[in-house]
């Protein structure tokens, strides 16, 4: 994969640790961005059905002119097919839409609705060869942990999800849940590794310091610092040359030191509380 380091998943698949996301763009701006990221060298594309582009990743995987096996394909399972039945019909949908045979991962995307039946759909999936690798999104150290026993001390399901996708940025580091996925053998992949802009990131004087040090911007700075924590980070942008610029952190390490710097920044300031009802409500009102 274009030599991209790779993390190892519990069940021996590779997966890149830099990826491509797609969330909140158009159907136009996904089939250009991924067409973009993939010349670029990038080889994880992640995607969702909630994103609604499913689709248009599809049509920049073909128009890529790689072969499928060179791609790590990521999709998601909405809240709304979140029930043993529902999850395999919407499993089948979201590969039709992409044009695919298989993806080489599947996550359920919320912690909400019946999660152990959908849980039981994916083990099926990926017992039956359909998909290469399963996992959770958006599951905080406590409901991880739940998930892993109640399926396993309960319900006799001892498969446990070879990923967990979380929030994680400087200032927002997941620490804890991240010692929880470690101790349970689950890959911690980050979204938002910039924080959507928020919290002054872009001007920080810490990270600026630690970006000039290394004649490397603050993005770089922060995706080589997650490399570095063996966290899969998936920035998105729409904009080639911002493509092109994340996707340059392979040719300096940050220092014990300065990782340590980076490390007081953590302040647990999420952009999403899913401990939050209002925001649960939010997520059901778009079923």
């Amino acid at each position: 994969m274009n030599q991209i380091p790779a993390v190892n998943l519990s069940n021996g698949i590779k997966m890149p640790i830099l990826g491509f996301g797609v969330f909140r763009m158009t159907n136009e701006e996904a089939e250009q961005s991924v067409v973009t990221a993939l010349r670029t060298g990038y080889r994880l594309i992640d995607t969702a059905a909630s994103y609604q582009n499913e689709e248009a990743v599809g049509r920049a995987i073909k128009k890529s002119g790689l072969s499928r096996q060179e791609i790590f394909v990521t999709s998601k399972l909405w809240i709304a097919d979140a029930s043993y039945q529902k999850a395999k019909i919407a499993y089948q949908t979201s590969l039709d839409k992409l044009g695919l045979d298989y993806l080489d991962l599947y996550l359920i995307h919320q912690p909400f609705g019946d999660i152990f039946g959908a849980w039981k759909a994916l083990t099926e999936l990926y017992k039956a060869g359909k998909v290469k690798a399963i996992g959770v999104s958006n599951f905080n150290s406590a409901k991880l942990t739940n998930f892993v026993l109640t399926n396993r001390k309960i319900l006799g399901i001892d498969s446990i999800p070879m990923v967990n996708q979380v929030e994680t940025n400087p200032f927002n580091q997941e620490i804890e849940t991240k010692k929880i996925m470690d101790e349970f053998g689950i890959v911690h992949e980050g979204w938002a590794p910039f924080a959507e802009g928020q919290h002054g990131i872009f001007t920080n004087n810490t990270l600026s310091k630690i970006a000039e040090s290394h004649n490397k911007t603050i993005s770089q700075v922060v995706l080589r610092w997650h490399i570095q924590r063996s966290i899969v980070s998936i920035p998105k942008s729409v904009h080639k040359e911002r493509i092109k610029e994340n996707f340059d952190v392979f040719d300096f390490e940050l220092s014990d030191s300065e990782m340590e710097k980076i490390s007081g920044l953590d302040n647990d300031a999420h952009l999403v509380d899913h401990e939050d009802p209002k925001f649960l409500n939010r997520l059901f009102d778009r079923i």
